[in-house]
């Protein structure tokens, strides 16, 4: 729990000395759960944990949010095309999450986008059914978030002429449609959503460890007390033990090497995880005319069309991959899908020197009969394949609260005692506490800050309330307040506070998470490293070695990522990004080829 002396955001400071002071309570303190993983289902469960009172401890092998929640579409959605498969249950369940974080957990990360159904230009009487058909599916999407109410978080869906949509969206073929139905989900940038979590958890009292990765499980007879850690950050550094009562593992797609570090004792996992690559595109806001996204069909999945600030989200492909999970590399052939498949409806296609930026990303499907991953199941489960071992898989970002309440009810059922149900449908985020009064008064805090509304309200829409800390930082060091050099959208201030207060120990942490400069700038952020390993560098104690050497391993990463793209399938693809080893050393995380047999 936190001492009631310190202030939530004090406690909630993802530090150089928090880091430090939470490595020696992961040596010295026995926890009641120990979380293993630092992406949304993870940094949920610290929290969920941590706020009904347990004794709790986060550990991630690399960044919060490395793989895959860095790697969305951006989107908080039920997920219209679980309608059309009636899959309800999923669909509410997300629709209900979405208006908790857009209207109370979360409403600085999460905002309203607008997405246009295209309806196909065909016969009267096909014309008539199709949109008899997705207005009823939309409808329904509708009444499933709450037809009425400020918890919806969402305007109501809208009919569209051609005429219509043309308007809110130009690049649209007239000839490719005949109206449109408008709907909103939610957009949110997922990277930091994640930190938001791990903060806000870490402000609860739970000591959050990045750069830490588990090694093997401790275990006494046929129960799980603990993990073995090794300190990434001190290469030297011998492995030590974290004991806990529970330990839960939400580590996505590396689910199954979990299960595996068990294999000695016979233990069955209980569950398998499929990776399904998705891979985006990111092109500028002036390449598609359009105020709104789109949402298209495509013969295998649907396609999303989503502005960005000042650019465009392409996305996204689903097809399996089996080779490496840290770094999953798109290949020419991802590319080309998705230009073709958006192209087909705009009126100036796209090419690839439209393209700013690439990401690709793995979706931890459980694993069943289907082959195509389109269609294994984005429910989750929750397994206990040993005593003191709980994993949770599957699932989505969007509900990544409920997945992370369910492992922590079977966490507390284990633990015993009084019963502690979960708190984090009422527990705001980090940031969130007095947004919207925040937002209203935006003009008067520029003017007394001495800056534009445009700079508050861009801090506004990143950190929430939080704003105000890094306002105290650009006061007290000007220099801070320019504009980072090759990405003038993004300020110094906000490198440092990722430092200080966010927990990021690398430059690529910052250029890829902590902000999204590596997709959102033709150079892949190649031109504001050095800015950003100088400011990082004097938050951290970096010596020029050091900047050197995080510039030159961000550069090797940016160049082993272009050159992937041009490759044209995912084993090339793969061979060329792996030639720029993590910056944290790892190279465990391979899947070795499925030996083939014949039967």
């Amino acid at each position: 729990m936190r001492d009631p002396s310190v202030s939530r955001y004090s406690a909630g400071r993802l530090s150089p000395i928090r880091r430090a002071a939470d490595l020696r309570r992961l040596r010295d303190e026995q926890f009641d759960v120990l979380v293993v993983g630092g992406g949304a289902t993870g940094a949920g469960a610290a929290l969920d944990a941590a706020s009904r009172g347990l004794k709790v401890a986060l550990v991630e092998a690399r960044d919060l949010a490395a793989g895959t929640s860095s790697r969305s579409s951006k989107l908080i959605h039920g997920g219209l095309r679980y309608l059309e498969q009636l899959e309800l249950h999923l669909v509410h369940e997300a629709l209900t999450e979405r208006g908790l974080l857009a209207t109370r957990l979360a409403p600085h990360l999460v905002r309203p986008v607008p997405i246009l159904v295209p309806l196909p230009s065909a016969g009267l009487p096909q014309r008539a059914w199709q949109r008899g058909y997705y207005g009823l599916g939309v409808a329904a999407y509708d009444a499933f978030a709450g037809i009425f109410g400020t918890g919806r978080g969402m305007p109501l869906h809208r009919h569209l002429t051609r005429d219509g949509a043309r308007h809110l969206f130009p690049s649209l073929r007239a000839d490719r449609i005949a109206g449109a139905i408008r709907y909103y989900d939610g957009q949110v940038d997922d990277a930091r959503l994640v930190v938001n979590l791990a903060r806000t958890a870490a402000s609860l009292g739970a000591a959050v460890v990045t750069s830490a990765r588990v090694t093997g499980f401790v275990r006494e007879a046929r129960q799980v007390v603990g993990v073995k850690v090794r300190d990434l950050e001190a290469p030297g550094s011998e492995e030590f033990e974290v004991r806990a009562h529970t330990v839960v593992a939400a580590t996505g797609v590396w689910s199954d090497d979990m299960s595996q570090m068990l294999n000695d004792v016979g233990v069955r996992p209980g569950l398998r995880v499929r990776a399904s690559k998705g891979v985006h595109l990111v092109v500028p806001r002036s390449a598609i005319t359009g105020e709104s996204g789109l949402i298209l069909r495509t013969a295998t999945s649907v396609l999303f069309v989503l502005p960005w600030g000042g650019h465009w989200i392409i996305g996204t492909t689903d097809t399996d991959w089996q080779l490496d999970r840290a770094h999953p590399a798109a290949s020419a052939r991802d590319i080309r899908y998705l230009l073709d498949q958006v192209n087909a409806v705009l009126d100036r296609p796209l090419t690839t020197d439209d393209i700013e930026g690439v990401y690709a990303g793995l979706r931890p499907l459980l694993s069943g009969e289907a082959d195509s991953t389109s269609k294994l199941s984005r429910e989750h489960a929750v397994v206990e394949p040993m005593l003191g071992l709980l994993l949770v898989a599957g699932g989505k970002y969007t509900t990544y609260r409920v997945m992370a309440a369910d492992v922590i009810d079977r966490a507390v059922r284990r633990l015993g005692g009084p019963a502690r149900p979960s708190r984090t449908a009422e527990l705001p985020l980090l940031g969130a506490d007095g947004y919207a009064a925040a937002w209203r008064d935006r003009h008067d805090t520029a003017r007394r800050h001495g800056v534009t509304a445009g700079v508050v309200e861009h801090l506004l829409e990143r950190y929430g309330t939080l704003t105000v800390h890094l306002l105290a930082m650009m006061s007290a060091q000007p220099e801070l307040a320019a504009p980072l050099a090759g990405a003038p959208e993004y300020l110094a201030a906000e490198v440092a506070y990722a430092a200080l207060a966010e927990g990021a120990l690398h430059l690529d942490d910052v250029l890829t998470r902590r902000t999204r400069i590596s997709i959102e700038t033709s150079h892949r952020g190649t031109e504001s490293a050095a800015h950003a390993a100088e400011i990082m560098g004097q938050a951290l104690g970096w010596d020029a070695t050091v900047r050197q050497k995080e510039i030159e391993h961000y550069l090797a990463r940016v160049t082993a990522e272009r050159q992937s793209q041009t490759k044209p399938d995912d084993e090339t693809a793969d061979a060329a990004r792996m030639g720029a080893p993590d910056v944290r050393g790892l190279a465990a995380d391979r899947r070795e080829p499925l030996l083939e047999i014949d039967l």
